[in-house]
Formats: C-alpha cells, sequence, structure tokens
C-alpha cells in the first residue's frame, strides 16, 4: 500500500484495504498473457469502484480536523500535526523517518531537492491536506494550497 494510501486508511475508515482477493486462475501459475489480462481487469475494476464511490453522494464528509484533534487528544506526546508532516506521521502512527519522507516525496511527485528536508516537508503537509480534501475530507482553508 501506498504511504499516501496509509494516511487515508487511518483518517477515512472507508478507505481502509479490504481482504486481497483470490489469486486469478484457480491458484495455478499464469502465463504472462494470462498475469497481464488479469492485471488489466483489475485495474479497470479499480478505476470503476473509485468512480463509483466518488459519484456516490451517500458516502458522508470526513472532518479531518476533528479526527486528528481527537487522536491527538489520545496521544500523550505533543504533536503539532496542523505543520510538521514528521507531526503528522507520528500522530497516525506511521514511520516518519526521512526515507519514509522521501518514498512519500516521490509518490506525490515531489520535484525539489530530497535533501532540503525543510523545504520538502513544508511541500509534503500541503500535499497531504490538498489530497485529503481532494477526496471527501474537511481540511481547514489555511492547511491547503
Amino acid at each position: 500500500m501506498s504511504i499516501l494510501g496509509k494516511i487515508f486508511g487511518k483518517i477515512f475508515p472507508s478507505a481502509r484495504a479490504d481482504a486481497p482477493a483470490a489469486p486469478a486462475g484457480g491458484g495455478r501459475a499464469l502465463s504472462a498473457d494470462e498475469a497481464a489480462a488479469a492485471s488489466a481487469a483489475s485495474d479497470a475494476a479499480s478505476r470503476a469502484a473509485g468512480a463509483a464511490a466518488a459519484a456516490s453522494a451517500t458516502l458522508p464528509q470526513v472532518d479531518v480536523e476533528a479526527v486528528l484533534n481527537d487522536l491527538a487528544s489520545k496521544n500523550p506526546q505533543k504533536l503539532n500535526w496542523k505543520t510538521s508532516i514528521v507531526d503528522l506521521m507520528k500522530l497516525l502512527d506511521l514511520d516518519s523517518s526521512l526515507g519514509e519522507r522521501k518514498a512519500l516525496a516521490q509518490e506525490l511527485g515531489y520535484s525539489g531537492d530530497m535533501n532540503d528536508s525543510a523545504s520538502m516537508n513544508i511541500w509534503l503537509h500541503k500535499q497531504v491536506m490538498n489530497k485529503l480534501a481532494a477526496n471527501g475530507g474537511k481540511v481547514p482553508a489555511d492547511l491547503k494550497d
């Protein structure tokens, strides 16, 4: 699962990964053609499911600030999730190491200098907040770009 997917899974209850599907082909090894066809079908199904979920008006909007404030109130550490990607990841009980943040930056298409961790961290926090907002999260305006 992607790092952003892990973040979503902690904030959006419906984003949690379901149990893996049984392998195609009844458990036997698939040929390259069968594997490609299964992968294409899986991708199409994923896109269709994503479009259906996005179009569904019955999904409640998640108040990201309320969810994170609730987690923060239960956490013994004083974490500043509103400005720090490191603290946000710690609050969500995710690996917040530099390597993991660099991986998240690559996942989100960061084009800056990954050795400038301060700039990368600021960018990451804004991007995560924007992604949360774009996917059904109610995020305070001052936390988005």
